[in-house]
């Protein structure tokens, strides 16, 4: 496939889901916490942004889509016995995550789109890409969208000893904080494959874990129609 078609699908696909939260989505990514005891994020303000340019760090950190005033976080969040599958929000709204980059060939197509339609979203990137790309990092966090933790390399956590998971998470907050400007507060497993391991690491490294509700398996290049129709 052309790199030119790829760009399209990608573009079509965040135009198509931030037609979606204008419209109100429902269901999308509501308050669930597998640890009962413990609060779940401050919820977002509703409602859509006001028109106006972006404004250097003014979202920055706010981890999931509100346009309120960052909240302060603990350094180290309780340790879970599962993700976060959903984020609290008044009225229907969703969280657009995107996962792997940064890539030089498709990120900044997607961030050109969000900064079209003054959408912010999350960035889940792996060590090893962020490392050759830091320049996208800081121009994630100069647009306001949040990056959170996807290990180094993306490998299948549950097949690791403690040590290498705790490397391969460590070392991509290192180089998330050395090009973003803070270390991440949120983390996800890679292909969703937790276990308790990987919920104390992070929480020892003061990062909250965050799943899914919607996959849209856009990787295997179903065409922009499938993969806004299974956001919708």
């Amino acid at each position: 496939m052309k790199k030119d078609q790829l760009l399209t699908r990608r573009r079509a696909l965040i135009t198509g889901a931030a037609a979606v939260g204008a419209a109100g989505a429902a269901g999308l990514f509501t308050t669930f916490t597998g640890n009962k005891a413990a609060p779940p994020p401050a919820p977002p303000v509703a409602g859509a942004p006001a028109a106006r340019p972006l404004r250097p760090s003014e979202y920055r950190l706010q981890p999931l889509t509100g346009y309120g005033t960052p909240r302060a976080v603990p350094a180290r969040p309780p340790v879970r016995s599962e993700p976060l599958l959903r984020v609290s929000g008044r009225g229907r709204t969703m969280v657009l995550t995107f996962d792997d980059g940064p890539d030089p060939r498709y990120t900044p197509a997607i961030l050109d789109t969000l900064a079209e339609y003054d959408v912010r979203a999350m960035f889940f990137v792996c060590g090893e890409m962020a490392s050759y790309n830091k320049e996208l990092l800081a121009r994630m966090a100069e647009e306001g969208h949040t990056v959170g933790n996807h290990t180094w390399s993306h490998p299948l956590l549950t097949k690791l000893s403690r040590g290498r998971i705790r490397s391969e998470m460590e070392r991509t907050s290192d180089v998330i904080e050395e090009g973003y400007g803070e270390r991440p507060q949120w983390f996800r497993a890679p292909y969703g494959a937790w276990n308790r391991t990987t919920f104390r690491l992070g929480a020892e490294l003061g990062m909250e874990p965050l799943a899914w509700t919607v996959d849209t398996l856009d990787w295997t290049e179903p065409g922009a129609r499938t993969i806004v129709g299974r956001v919708r």
